[in-house]
């Protein structure tokens, strides 16, 4: 059960700080209105100290979602086909049953056949999407939700495709950009512990046995190259339990928000991933108001879509000023984290009463934006991550034949 902090104003005007404890935000409020008060602030209390359950909910979340993995590509073709079959007549069942016979990967399959016979049993389509978390996300079965009220199923598919589409794209070009570099940080890492283990060692042996003075930058990499093959184990260790050790921390509310926090800042890569998280939100938000979706329902799910802990921060505080009457664009400029373009297109967007067309377009520029820096990466940084892994080695190699380069002198001393 969680605890929220609360300002609030009883019929005498009178201010009253507090706190109350609730399972949800809203039975918080409930509780607190009830008592005939107006309230004029209310916030969940950081409980990062009580940080166990949340982590092994995280944990537990996580390891669910890699056990049931659907690649994105599959479920874009099931929805967008689903559409289609549903829009030119055919019942969900009828429809679900075909698309999961002719389905090729075989977890989808199974999922599609469950979902096809809730349906027969009597479920409609989001309670039968609902009972498979690990593979329809709380957006997909909150879309088709409001699909089934509004009558028009099959034209929000349409747009939860479209959405999955631009989702997975964005997604493809983001790993594009930053596959290669972390590709071409590996092979140095790699080349480096190699020289450093094998090749030095075999070079250090022939110097001893000619027993010649080495120069001093030689002698210092021959010395790291001794410590680094006499304890390769324990630094193979240390590097897997560090990396195990991020991952885990990466999963408290605090340490995700710190590790978000320095993605980022990141140069470069940080600018490419806040224009992707943007580019998200403005799509999602878009297709949620325009589906007839609540704005603090769409909040919610909004929070649990950007998959980072600074916008989802961002989101929860913007949700709690739209809760306490604030209009949407004026709730998201005092988080202080949304760009001004942003912010003028949904402030006009509530003015205009075209919200959610206005936020599809700040979708738009900001994928284009993505585009642009995964050009722009790939033009400038792949020629100096091989500059640059050729100067390591380079820079080690002439080390390494340094003493050669005075072989003479060498010899000379070794007799």
């Amino acid at each position: 059960m969680a605890v929220f902090q609360y300002i609030v104003k009883d019929d005498g005007g009178n201010r009253k700080e507090g706190q109350i404890s609730a399972s949800t935000l809203d039975n918080a409020i409930q509780k607190l209105t009830t008592q005939e008060q107006v309230i004029i602030r209310i916030k969940e209390q950081d409980t990062s100290w009580d940080f166990l359950g949340p982590f092994l909910d995280e944990i537990n979340l996580s390891v669910e979602k890699m056990k049931h993995r659907i690649p994105l590509g599959n479920l874009v073709f099931f929805t967008r086909q689903l559409a289609t079959m549903f829009s030119a007549g055919l019942t969900l069942e009828r429809a679900i049953h075909g698309l999961a016979v002719e389905e090729k990967h075989s977890r989808l399959k199974k999922v599609l056949t469950k979902v096809a016979e809730n349906i027969r049993k009597g479920l409609n389509l989001s309670e039968a999407l609902s009972r498979h978390p690990g593979v329809f996300s709380n957006l997909y079965i909150a879309l088709t939700k409001a699909g089934e009220a509004s009558g028009n199923l099959n034209e929000i598919l349409d747009q939860l495709a479209t959405y999955l589409e631009n989702l997975d794209d964005t997604r493809r070009k983001v790993r594009s950009a930053m596959t290669y570099p972390i590709f071409m940080m590996v092979f140095m890492i790699m080349m480096v512990s190699a020289m450093f283990i094998w090749i030095i060692p075999k070079f250090s042996d022939v110097y001893a046995q000619l027993g010649a003075n080495l120069p001093a930058a030689t002698r210092t990499l021959v010395g790291m190259s001794q410590w680094m093959s006499a304890n390769f184990g324990s630094i193979l260790l240390f590097s897997l339990l560090t990396l195990l050790g991020i991952w885990l921390i990466s999963k408290t509310k605090k340490g995700g928000f710190v590790i978000d926090s320095i993605k980022l800042k990141l140069p470069i890569f940080g600018s490419l991933i806040n224009q992707a998280i943007l580019n998200k939100f403005c799509k999602t938000f878009g297709i949620l108001i325009g589906a007839g979706v609540p704005v603090l329902d769409s909040t919610k799910l909004l929070s649990k879509v950007v998959d980072n802990r600074v916008f989802e921060e961002a989101t929860n505080e913007a949700s709690n000023y739209i809760r306490e009457g604030y209009n949407i664009s004026t709730a998201l400029r005092r988080t202080e984290l949304f760009p001004p373009i942003m912010l003028q297109l949904a402030s006009t967007g509530e003015e205009t009463g075209e919200l959610d067309s206005l936020l599809d377009r700040a979708a738009d520029y900001y994928y284009k934006q993505v585009t642009a820096l995964v050009e722009r990466m790939t033009t400038l940084i792949e020629p100096l991550l091989i500059l640059a892994v050729g100067v390591v080695i380079a820079i080690m190699v002439v080390i390494t034949y340094l003493p050669v380069f005075h072989l003479g002198a060498a010899l000379q001393s070794g007799l």
